[in-house]
């Protein structure tokens, strides 16, 4: 077993749903400029950064020598129309994403954890740095949806 904070990484989702609990459709979708995401596009965003560094984990773990991929995070969110989709769909793949990358973590030893890959920056990061990267990212990403809310009641 590892020694990953599982809990915390899990624990995501519950702050997610916290964070957007008693917001109308109208609410998840407002956007303060085009340019800027809405709640349900910062979820969005979530769900994309869980694809990456599940592909991210797995790559590193196969031993490929290949640079870890980048996104360009503003052209998925909008080329995807994020806005246009249900928030509890977008949730939903959310928290299957984290559960069964859960289940993978949660299977390595310390040494597999340790195992590393050459970000897009050219930083090494091990497997357990992505894991704890990811949930301080969402920590950011809570933080930009509290902004988000307060700006909406501003208007």
């Amino acid at each position: 077993m590892s020694e990953v904070n599982l809990e915390a990484f899990l624990n995501t989702h519950g702050q997610l749903l916290t964070a957007i609990d008693g917001l109308s459709e109208e609410q998840v979708k407002w956007k303060q400029a085009p340019e800027v995401w809405s709640v349900q596009e910062v979820v969005s965003h979530l769900v994309d950064h869980s694809f990456v560094i599940s592909f991210r984990i797995r790559d590193i773990l196969a031993a490929t020598t290949a640079q870890l991929p980048a996104f360009n995070q503003d052209a998925w969110v909008s080329g995807q129309h994020s806005n246009e989709g249900q928030l509890s769909d977008i949730l939903d793949a959310f928290h299957a994403i984290l559960e069964y990358n859960s289940l993978l973590v949660g299977r390595l030893s310390e040494e597999e954890l340790a195992k590393t890959g050459v970000n897009f920056k050219g930083e090494t990061v091990s497997i357990k740095t992505i894991i704890q990267g990811f949930s301080k990212h969402v920590q950011g990403h809570l933080g930009q949806i509290e902004r988000i809310k307060q700006a909406a009641v501003a208007v």
